[in-house]
């Protein structure tokens, strides 16, 4: 097995498959600890399927521009933390893992939860998530590939689902 880092553009479409978030456009932040994704309508709660064990859901526009696109997704809750953005300002967040696929590699992550309605990215990804396994071109974009049409995906999910 080969376990040589990968090498990342500045930015990367990137998925969660665990949060049925197959395609997300996601800007690579080596200044950033943690990586964020997008998240409103957030709601804590306690899953009594799952012992009573706390949960968050939350829904999520996973492509910029498209506020016609929801994904409703739900997770298990690891933590809540306080997070420094980029600005210096503070922010309780709720911490949550899923697996992060990118360039037909997959592996387990932590992601906080916020507001970036505002930015131009959907998900930020540290370095921690990086850690070991990517090196970064800040040069360069899409290494890993680029979909002709994101929304397309989404379209075919709910159409696969709804089958």
């Amino acid at each position: 097995m080969d376990n040589a880092p990968v090498t990342l553009g500045w930015r990367e479409w990137v998925g969660l498959p665990d949060l049925g978030l197959p395609l997300i456009k996601a800007k690579v932040d080596t200044g950033a600890r943690t990586s964020a994704l997008h998240a409103f309508q957030v709601e804590r709660f306690a899953n009594h399927g799952a012992g009573g064990a706390e949960w968050v859901r939350f829904a999520v526009h996973p492509l910029q521009g498209r506020d016609d696109l929801v994904v409703r997704c739900c997770a298990p809750l690891l933590d809540q933390r306080a997070v420094t953005d980029s600005g210096g300002h503070r922010e309780e967040r709720f911490v949550i893992a899923a697996r992060f696929g990118i360039g037909g590699a997959c592996w387990p992550i932590e992601l906080t939860l916020t507001d970036r309605d505002s930015m131009r990215f959907r998900m930020l990804i540290g370095r921690t998530t990086l850690s070991g396994r990517a090196l970064v071109d800040v040069r360069r974009s899409f290494l890993m590939g680029k979909p002709a049409d994101a929304a397309a995906v989404y379209q075919e999910t709910a159409t696969n689902e709804g089958a």
